[in-house]
């Protein structure tokens, strides 16, 4: 199966972006790695970048790679609302032709009424999808009370799966993966190790076999992002030894 791999720009580090330029300076290497596509992080933005994602949304149609954009923010407020900045977000996104924005799930509240929500998103061509974040948020228990109450009404477009941030959360990656693998439409890919009383990311091959243990329990078909340190003299060479991994994998 020719599995697309996405690359997300963090991945090479906000130092190393910032020298390159930023974001767009990585979509050479990223597409001369054979990825398929790139998310872009809102986080690493300049205020005159997010002026400016029109040209970076024309940067990555000529480099012939699809377009993920992932927001640092939250669904659901601490109220249960929905996060006021929404629909700009969308607006951004379809600025940088984006195929999917993707947020952290947040303060849902099972009691709310999102049916004007689900009629927002049934008229959106941008898929949005919620991530498991290293948050109480983000932990097995609000994610599963999430996706089985909306059931097959849901409210969103599905699940980033990051497969590391269960770790920071406190849940077992195996067993996420094991109830939640219907909902998963993205896969973030990470490795961590133990530090202190938290956990750091690492490049896959730094790290055990959790990730895939964690792989191979979820669908084949959606989109896997690497999500881990990419660092070295060649970064092309470097990247493209794991996005012809996670390909094969």
């Amino acid at each position: 199966m020719n599995r697309e791999v996405i690359v997300v720009t963090a991945a090479y580090g906000s130092q190393k972006i910032a020298e390159l330029g930023g974001q767009q300076a990585l979509l050479a290497i990223i597409a001369a790695a054979g990825a398929d596509g790139v998310e872009i992080r809102r986080e690493l933005f300049t205020p005159d970048e997010v002026c400016q994602l029109d040209k970076l949304g024309e940067a990555i149609t000529r480099s012939g790679l699809a377009a993920f954009y992932s927001v640092p923010e939250a669904l659901f407020m601490p109220d249960g609302g929905l996060n006021p900045h929404l629909d700009q977000h969308f607006v951004e996104a379809e600025q940088l032709n984006a195929r999917l924005l993707k947020y952290s799930l947040g303060h849902y509240r099972a009691n709310c009424d999102y049916s004007e929500l689900r009629c927002r998103l049934a008229r959106q061509k941008i898929h949005l999808v919620v991530e498991n974040d290293q948050t109480g948020c983000g932990t097995l228990a609000a994610m599963v009370r999430f996706f089985h109450a909306s059931g097959e009404n849901q409210i969103c477009n599905g699940m980033t799966f990051d497969i590391g941030n269960w770790l920071w959360a406190g849940s077992p990656p195996l067993e996420a993966a094991e109830r939640l693998a219907g909902y998963v439409s993205y896969i973030h890919v990470k490795a961590a190790l133990p530090q202190g009383d938290s956990w750091r990311t690492v490049a896959l091959n730094v790290g055990d076999d959790l990730w895939r243990q964690t792989l191979a329990l979820l669908p084949n078909h959606p989109a896997r992002a690497i999500e881990f340190p990419l660092e070295g003299s060649d970064l092309v060479a470097v990247t493209r030894h794991y996005v012809d991994l996670l390909r094969e994998e």
